[in-house]
């Protein structure tokens, strides 16, 4: 259920609002920071997705019972599409803020199903399967960053889809030997019958070899190819949004360059770009941002097809602020708080999963 903006209950305080905030910044300073890039009039919004987003990905990761955790955030999910949220915080910004923006339930509901598949361990026998991983985890947090954006046309969410599941690539081509060390595995099990590789054999002793850097090189390749492809879908949202996507865009294909910098080894090391070396890339982002166009629609990938059905409507006006004021004052303190973060990651690291 949606409610014209006239008759839009308000369910969420000040308050409330302000937890989400506070969550946000406690959770993922990297992403705190990046929010301040994004225009003001979405940042409330957007603490509310990230709230209930962080809120769902914890729940399911407890290490309780991962089907009971999933039942009663799907439950969580139908009482605020029916406007009666459950109390607490999150809950209720997080049921305004559906409304407000429209989102389809089929968003979160598909996120919170990649969190299912995480906490069961899944393996995935086939690129397309785990480009249908991705889209549940980044590709459904791109699409609904682009309706709070006021943009709903297919075209754009597509290209959404495809840089959060390029995204979601480039986390698992990073984290390839962390997650093997937890026993988890995101490569295609296709991969490794073709290189005679037994996964099972290789997760018992993780190491570095000819074999593994070929895998971390085809998937690098298809994360560059679907980075490739989003590019059309930024030049569709609002002007005042552009660079910070392009940013995000630039920053997570530049850590799939410093993995090849490293000779294709994420098992032995993790790669990290520094403090300088995120500024150039976003000083480039502000520039692609004015430059950059619109090409010719491609259809959306086959695994993020239904998605895009789900939302796909005419575009909202949206109104355009052209003005930069302010933003280049954030950059600093933007990426003093990712280098704070990328330590506390190196000593406690962890997936981002598309909500970090």
């Amino acid at each position: 259920m949606f409610y014209s903006d006239d008759a839009r209950p308000r369910h969420a305080s000040s308050a409330d609002l302000v937890a989400c905030r506070d969550l946000l910044r406690a959770g993922s300073k990297s992403f705190f920071a990046a929010s301040l890039l994004l225009p003001g009039r979405i940042r409330p919004d957007v603490h509310a997705l990230y709230a209930f987003c962080r809120v769902a990905d914890d729940e399911v990761d407890s290490g309780g019972v991962a089907v009971k955790a999933v039942e009663r955030l799907r439950h969580r999910l139908s009482c605020a599409y029916e406007g009666r949220p459950l109390d607490g915080a999150v809950d209720r910004a997080f049921c305004d803020m559906a409304a407000r923006r429209q989102l389809p339930i089929a968003l979160p509901l598909a996120l919170i199903e990649g969190f299912e598949w995480d906490a069961a361990g899944r393996r995935y026998q086939s690129l397309s399967d785990v480009c249908a991983y991705g889209v549940r985890v980044a590709g459904s947090v791109g699409a609904m960053m682009t309706l709070l954006l006021g943009v709903r046309s297919g075209e754009a969410l597509a290209r959404a889809c495809d840089l959060g599941v390029a995204m979601q690539l480039t986390n698992i081509a990073r984290d390839i030997g962390e997650d093997a060390r937890a026993g988890r595995l995101y490569l295609p099990l296709d991969w490794f019958a073709e290189e005679e590789l037994d996964p099972d054999v290789w997760l018992s002793d993780p190491v570095f070899c000819p074999a593994i850097a070929r895998m971390t090189a085809r998937l690098l390749g298809e994360a560059d190819r679907l980075y490739r492809r989003s590019e059309s879908g930024i030049a569709l949202l609002p002007y005042d949004a552009r660079s910070a996507i392009w940013g995000a865009r630039r920053i997570y294909a530049d850590i799939g360059a410093r993995i090849v910098a490293n000779g294709m080894d994420s098992v032995s090391q993790r790669a990290f770009a520094s403090k300088s070396r995120k500024l150039v890339l976003l000083a480039h982002s502000f520039v692609s941002a004015l430059v950059s166009g619109a090409s010719k629609a491609q259809p959306a990938l086959p695994e993020a097809a239904y998605l895009v059905t789900a939302c796909a409507q005419q575009d909202s006006p949206v109104r355009q602020d052209r003005s930069f004021t302010g933003q280049i004052t954030w950059v600093i303190d933007l990426f003093e708080r990712m280098e704070e973060a990328e330590r506390a990651r190196q000593q406690s690291p962890s997936r981002d999963a598309g909500t970090a």
